[in-house]
């Protein structure tokens, strides 16, 4: 009697549509299409015909039920559930083993979360491959996501950086019936294919799709037409990154890209917070990888450099491995890189970062050990009175340290104090690097390896600069003082005109009359208050530019540095170069040539000097590569002068004013990026013109002509709201752009006519879409005569086979008949037993 009530008590567990709960699996019986398994969240799984329209088999499972598995021969029901473990149940025909015949908890016997999804495919002339997801150890590792792959003696927990959506395996063979050949796995972050037919399972490198955040984006950097011998060397540099990666092909086939070549090599540099640097093939519609640089193997960090993170510890159990390139930890954030520039002509690489490092990279086809000495610069000159409140410089390596091949340090210059570096530009010509931070900016010349001159643009006001980026103290105080002090201003300034208007009001509206019957009605201008010289960072670095114009008179042109401030200060200097054979031994000197202080103190943003024809002057190295021509030096030069706020021209050598755009007092929005293009016509190849394309607060794109500072179209391009969206944009040199959408995404633009990059891409969808599995007939359906007439119908039963199973999802009479089974189980089981007992 104690078995008969434990058989009642199961079966009456389940009576009632409330206690089955939802539908948590839905599985196709693979050798006949008529029969699918049910799985409900309390555990019961039902067998249905669908062609019977009845229940034909119930198991019941004691645990909450995550996912089902029918195996191909059709002879098991795999069920994966809540407490981490899973069961195998037998299928003999019209019977079913209730009993399961395995019940395995893969990971100890302690609590452990989910398996949410369980596979089992077979092979040729082996043991089949398990797969699952989660089901580790809740107290250990209840954070690590995870799928297990047990195949044979091998068994390995492939540990994700992000939450697992879904894996599928890819079959070998013409129709893909074969061995198991790939895992596809979608997680948060990525996509990530497994290699399972070669030794050790590596990963295939994903052609598109690869996380460009594997590491979050901290800077960019485009620069466009690359010299071919510099792209196969980057290339080669990155083929000897890949040799863990599988030498299989890309198992997803996505179409046919039907895009022409693209006209020039461009390369797209990400630097990241983890301090690393990416080089992305920007040439076409797709980012592909193809370098990664890894710069904090110059410093101390709390990792070891030489620690393979794919490899886990000997006997770990469970067996984890790292795998997939999304890596959202950084080991210490003052790695971080904020600015890149490459030159693309010599094969120079300068990067800075966050603790105000700055390296000078060379491009290097084989490894190297060396050590690299810092240089420090102190950009205070030893002021007293200012106490750095930031974070701690970087701690370099003393030992000498092997650099793989491809781009190598060689020369390291240390800001004191350790600010983020805001501005960065290098000359290989002159082999010079210019930097600035915060507190002032300097000169370096990475042949010698000494410091030209050190220029401290520091206000002794400004404490918030001595505080740093990582640290999170803000006067109160101090701004409450700067909003107090700009109130009194304006109404000192309301005060006074009051006191004079009624003395010159007949004396304005004549001169207005006089003015207005003269000239054209000029557009309303709203009025901008004059920033105050106390405001935070006034002596914050912008923009660095080097130039070879006139300075100290018309006739004589000299190497130059110019400087802009985030006071609207600019500082231009004159830089005396040795002679080439003297190069090694003399040093370089530079002395102030110039100083600007523009009357609304608005940040400066860029800084260009346009030649005799108003043109830009060219790159370093570019007219003696033959890809520019030389700048006019008869004619006067000009100086342009971005600030936020309105664009000006000067006058050289005398720095006069000349014309100037006022963009903020006509519609009230500020500049916060802008580079110069050329836009090459349409319709002539041999035509084009330089302009200033400009992004501003707003998101919306100017194009201002050149020189004659006029401006020409406007096109919003990103929402006003995406500030991140609006900080990370960087321009091209042919009138494109590119900023983040989101952590992982680029979105790519154009304004001009002539440089477009579109998709053209094809799909070939086969014409017959029926199912390709080989399905097994009924024993009683086996003949000859019905095969065309069941080959012809085919489409047909898949089609009601797939109605019919969304049917089964919502349908109530479904249930009710499985509920009435359910009952008439009971009652058969009931009078068999008290049959059997009588007798």
């Amino acid at each position: 009697m104690g078995l008969i009530v434990l058989e009642l008590d199961i079966s009456y567990d389940y009576v009632g549509r409330r206690n089955l709960e939802h539908v948590e699996a839905l599985k196709e019986n693979p050798v006949d299409p008529n029969q699918i398994v049910i799985g409900y969240g309390r555990g019961l799984m039902v067998i249905w015909d669908l062609e019977k329209q009845c229940a034909r088999h119930h198991i019941p499972a004691t645990q909450q039920l995550e996912s089902v598995w029918w195996t191909e021969d059709g002879s098991y029901i795999l069920s994966s559930h809540s407490d981490g473990s899973y069961c195998r149940w037998m299928v003999e025909g019209d019977d079913v083993n209730e009993d399961e015949e395995k019940s395995d908890i893969p990971y100890g016997h302690f609590p452990c979360k989910a398996i949410s999804k369980i596979v089992q495919l077979p092979t040729e002339k082996g043991p089949p491959f398990l797969l699952f997801s989660g089901g580790m150890p809740r107290a250990s590792y209840g954070d690590r996501h995870c799928i297990t792959v047990i195949h044979s003696k091998t068994h390995e927990a492939l540990d994700f950086t992000s939450r697992i959506i879904d894996f599928f395996v890819i079959r070998g063979g013409p129709q893909h019936t074969g061995d198991p050949s790939a895992l596809v796995v979608l997680v948060e972050e990525e996509l990530v294919v497994i290699d399972l037919q070669t030794e050790d399972w590596p990963v295939i490198q994903t052609p598109y799709l690869v996380p460009l955040h594997s590491s979050a984006i901290t800077c960019s950097h485009h620069i466009s037409a690359i010299p071919l011998k510099l792209w196969e060397r980057v290339i080669a540099a990155g083929l000897l990154q890949s040799t863990h990666y599988s030498k299989k092909p890309w198992p997803i086939i996505g179409g046919q890209n039907l895009a022409p070549d693209p006209p020039q090599r461009d390369l797209m540099l990400t630097g990241h917070e983890d301090g690393t640097v990416c080089f992305w093939d920007a040439s076409g519609v797709c980012l592909y990888p193809m370098y990664k640089l890894s710069t904090a193997i110059v410093f101390h960090t709390d990792t070891d450099p030489n620690d393979n993170l794919n490899q886990g510890t000997e006997g770990e159990w469970p067996p984890f491995r790292k795998v997939g390139c999304f890596d959202p930890y950084s080991d210490d954030p003052r790695l971080g890189i904020q600015k890149i520039h490459l030159c693309k002509y010599s094969g120079y690489l300068t990067v800075a970062g966050t603790a105000g490092q700055i390296l000078v990279l060379e491009l290097n086809d084989e490894a190297a050990e060396q050590i690299v000495e810092a240089k420090v610069v102190d950009l205070l000159l030893g002021q007293e009175g200012f106490r750095w409140k930031g974070h701690t410089r970087l701690d370099v390596r003393e030992d000498p340290v092997l650099f793989p091949p491809g781009f190598q340090p060689f020369a390291l210059v240390q800001c004191q104090p350790p600010a983020v570096v805001t501005a960065l530009v290098l000359h290989t010509e002159w082999k010079l690097v210019a930097f600035g931070t915060s507190h002032g900016f300097g000169l370096y010349d990475y042949q010698q390896k000494n410091n030209v001159f050190i220029r401290c643009t520091l206000n002794p006001m400004d404490q918030l600069a001595m505080e740093g980026p990582l640290s999170r103290v803000k006067s109160i105080k101090k701004s409450l003082r700067q909003s107090f002090r700009r109130i009194r201003r304006s109404r000192v300034s309301l005060r006074k005109h009051h006191v004079n208007n009624a003395a010159k009001l007949q004396d304005a509206n004549a001169r207005l009359e006089a003015e207005l019957a003269e000239m054209e009605l000029a557009p309303v201008q709203r009025k901008i208050e004059a920033r105050s010289s106390d405001d935070s960072f006034t002596g914050l670095v912008r923009t660095l530019y080097f130039a070879d114009t006139f300075l100290s008179d018309s006739s004589h042109n000299t190497p130059s540095l110019w400087a802009g401030t985030n006071g609207g200060c600019v500082f231009a200097y004159m830089l005396r170069l040795p002679p080439i054979e003297h190069r090694a031994d003399e040093p370089i000197t530079a002395q102030p040539a110039k100083e600007i202080q523009l009357m609304h103190r608005a940040p400066v943003v860029g800084i260009a000097v346009l030649d005799g024809h108003g043109a830009p002057l060219p790159e370093a190295l570019e007219v003696a590569h033959d890809l520019a021509r030389s700048p006019d030096m008869h004619g006067s030069h000009h100086l342009l002068v971005i600030s936020e706020e309105q664009f000006k021209v000067f006058t050289l050598p005398k720095v006069s004013a000349k014309m100037k755009l006022k963009l903020t007092a006509m519609d009230g929005s500020r500049v916060r990026r802008v580079g110069i293009a050329w836009f090459g016509s349409s319709r002539s190849e041999d035509y084009g013109e330089s302009g200033l394309v400009v992004l501003t607060n707003q998101g919306d794109i100017h194009v201002v002509s050149l020189p004659a500072v006029k401006l020409q179209v406007q096109y919003p391009c990103i929402r006003r709201e995406d500030v991140s969206g609006i900080a990370s944009c960087v321009f091209t040199k042919h009138g494109q752009g590119f900023y983040l959408i989101s952590p992982s995404e680029f979105e790519r633009f154009s304004v001009s006519t002539r440089n477009q990059v579109e998709p053209r891409c094809l799909v070939e969808v086969p014409l017959y879409s029926g199912t390709t599995r080989q399905h097994r007939p009924p024993p009683d359906k086996v003949s000859s005569s019905h095969g065309n007439a069941r080959h012809d119908s085919e489409d047909a039963e898949s089609a009601a086979r797939r109605v019919m199973e969304h049917a089964l999802l919502n349908d109530e009479k479904v249930l009710q008949e499985i509920q009435k089974s359910l009952e008439g189980d009971q009652t058969s089981f009931l009078e068999n037993h008290i049959k059997s007992a009588v007798a």
